[in-house]
C-alpha cells in the first residue's frame, strides 16, 4: 500500500509514542471500517491504535490534533447506525483493551470501569457483590459499557430500569486536544453547573473518547421472576394489548412484542415448531417480591384484549422465552442483508405505527419483520436486501430500501416519535437528523460539538454532517 507522505509522518509520530499498539495488518484495518449495521466506511484507515491506557489515548488525540487527522472510537464494533466505522486517512482508536473494573463499592452502590469492558462481564463480575447495572441491551454479550454510552443504548429492561443515561453518575472525557475532563459526581445528587455528563451520553464519539466511567448501579432484585407468553391474531391485537398493559398502572421489567415476520425467521432458526400464520408475540417479565401478583393481573388484561396466555414461574422457562426475542439479529441474517432500523412511539401510539408500518409494507412492496420494546414504544423494522459488497467491500441499501425507510421515519415523526430510541444517528440516519430536530436546534447543537472539537476531527462524517 502506498502511503501519502503526510500519512507516513503521522503514523511515525504514533509509532514513536505507542509502538506496537499502533497497528496497520490489513485485516484489522478492514475490521474497523465496519460495524453489524452491514454499512462499511469507503478506504481505508490510517491505523487502528489500540489503546491501553489513559495515555495511550491522550497521545493518539495530541498527534492527530497536531496533524489535523480524524479519528474514530471504536469499542466492540456492534453498532447499528456506522457510527465507529473508520474510512479513507482516519486513525480507528479502540478502547476495547481497556477493560478493567477499577472500583466497586456496594455501600455508594456505584461502579468506576473502564469503557472497554462488555456489558454481560461487568454484571458478572456485580453479582457476586448482589450487584447489577440496569442497561440490557440486545448485543450486552458483546457491547462494551463504552459503546453502551456512545449510543445512550437502551435495551428489554429499559422500561422499568430506565436507559444509559439513568444509569451514569459521571465520566472521564478525553478532548480532541488531548486533554482530559472528569465530569459528573460520585453522589446521587449533584446540579454543580451544566450537566455534561448526560450531554456526552449519547453523542457518539462527537465530543471526545470516554476513558472511564461512575456507574449507578442497584442491588440484585429478591423475589421470583414470572414470565408471561401470549400469542394474538395479528401484531395489532398484540400492540393493543401491550398499550392496555400500559395503561393499566402495570409495570413489567420487559415487555417485547414479535410480529408474525419476525417469529416465523426466529422459529426456523432455532427450529422451533413454526407459529401460528399471522400471529405475533408479546413475552413480558415481571419481577421482585410482587411478582407473582402483577403477572396475574397483566395475564387478565391480555385475556380481556383476544391473548392466549400462559404464565410461568420457571426462570430457566423465562430464559427460553427471552432467548426467542434475542435470536432476532441472528434470524434477520438469514433472510439477507438487513437494515436494522430503530424508532420510537408514545406508547399509546405503538397499534398506530404498526398500522403505518403495514402501510408502507404495501405501498413499497416489502416485508418488513418487526420487533418492539413495546414497554417503551421502541420499535425495531427491519429492511431485508439481497446485496453483493462494492470493490471497496463497501455494502449499500439500495435506493428503494431508503426510500421505504424514508417512508416509515416520515411517520414516526407525524405520530410524535422520534428517529432513534438507541441505536444513534450515526451516519445511516443523519440526512434525516435536522428534519427531526429542526434547523435551529440542529445548527446549535452542531456549534456545541464544535466547542469541544473545533477542528472538527472527531468523528467526522457522522451524526451532524449533511
Amino acid at each position: 500500500m502506498n502511503t501519502p507522505p503526510a500519512s507516513t509522518d503521522v503514523l511515525a509520530q504514533l509509532r514513536a509514542v505507542l509502538g506496537d499498539r499502533v497497528d496497520t495488518d490489513h485485516s484489522a484495518l478492514q475490521g474497523a471500517r465496519a460495524d453489524k449495521s452491514g454499512h462499511a466506511a469507503a478506504g481505508m484507515p490510517l491505523a487502528l491504535v489500540r489503546a491501553t491506557s489513559v495515555s495511550d489515548v491522550q497521545e493518539t488525540l495530541r498527534i492527530a490534533s497536531a496533524t489535523g487527522t480524524p479519528v474514530v472510537t471504536r469499542g466492540a464494533g456492534t453498532g447499528l447506525a456506522g457510527g465507529a466505522n473508520a474510512g479513507t486517512g482516519e486513525i480507528a482508536l479502540s478502547v476495547r483493551g481497556m477493560d478493567r473494573i477499577l472500583e466497586v463499592r456496594p455501600d455508594d452502590l456505584l461502579a468506576v470501569v473502564e469503557p472497554g469492558i462488555i456489558n454481560a462481564d461487568l454484571n458478572a463480575a456485580l453479582a457476586e457483590h448482589g450487584l447489577w447495572w440496569a442497561p440490557d441491551p440486545a448485543s450486552r454479550a458483546i457491547s462494551t459499557v463504552g459503546g453502551n454510552i456512545a449510543t445512550g443504548a437502551g435495551g428489554l429492561l429499559c422500561a422499568k430500569y430506565g436507559v444509559v443515561r439513568d444509569a451514569v453518575l459521571g465520566v472521564d472525557l478525553v478532548l480532541a486536544d488531548g486533554r482530559l475532563l472528569s465530569l459528573g459526581h460520585r453522589t446521587v445528587k449533584g446540579v454543580t453547573g451544566l450537566d455534561l455528563t448526560s450531554l456526552v451520553i449519547g453523542s457518539e464519539g462527537t465530543l471526545g473518547v470516554v476513558v472511564g466511567a461512575i456507574l449507578k448501579l442497584r442491588r440484585l432484585i429478591p423475589g421470583e421472576v414470572c414470565t408471561i407468553a401470549a400469542t394474538f391474531p395479528d401484531v395489532r391485537a398484540a400492540a393493543e394489548a401491550s398499550a392496555a398493559v400500559t395503561a393499566s398502572g402495570a409495570q413489567p421489567s420487559i415487555m417485547e412484542l414479535m410480529d408474525a415476520a419476525s417469529l416465523s425467521a426466529v422459529h426456523a432458526l432455532l427450529q422451533l415448531e413454526p407459529p401460528t400464520p399471522g400471529a405475533a408475540q408479546l413475552t413480558i417479565q415481571t419481577d421482585g417480591p410482587a411478582a407473582a401478583g402483577e403477572a396475574d393481573a397483566i395475564a387478565a388484561v391480555l385475556n380481556a384484549a383476544g391473548g392466549t396466555v400462559a404464565v410461568s414461574h420457571d426462570r430457566a422457562e423465562g430464559e427460553r422465552l427471552l432467548a426467542i426475542r434475542r435470536a432476532m439479529h441472528p434470524a434477520m441474517e438469514t433472510l439477507g442483508t438487513a437494515l436494522i432500523e430503530d424508532v420510537s412511539v408514545p406508547r399509546s401510539a405503538l397499534p398506530a405505527m404498526f398500522d403505518e408500518i403495514a402501510r408502507v409494507e404495501r405501498e413499497h412492496g416489502l416485508v418488513i419483520p418487526t420487533v418492539a420494546h413495546a414497554g417503551d414504544g421502541n420499535l425495531h423494522p427491519n429492511f431485508i436486501f439481497d446485496a453483493t459488497p462494492d470493490e471497496n467491500g463497501v455494502i449499500e441499501a439500495p435506493e428503494y430500501i431508503w426510500a421505504a425507510a424514508d417512508d416509515l421515519f416520515r411517520a414516526a415523526l407525524r405520530l410524535g416519535g422520534t428517529l432513534t430510541g438507541e441505536h444513534g444517528i450515526g451516519v445511516l440516519k443523519k440526512r434525516w437528523l435536522a428534519d427531526e430536530l429542526g434547523d435551529a436546534q440542529w445548527e446549535l447543537q452542531r456549534d456545541i460539538t464544535r466547542v469541544f472539537d473545533p477542528a472538527g476531527i472527531l468523528n467526522p462524517g457522522k451524526v451532524f454532517a449533511w
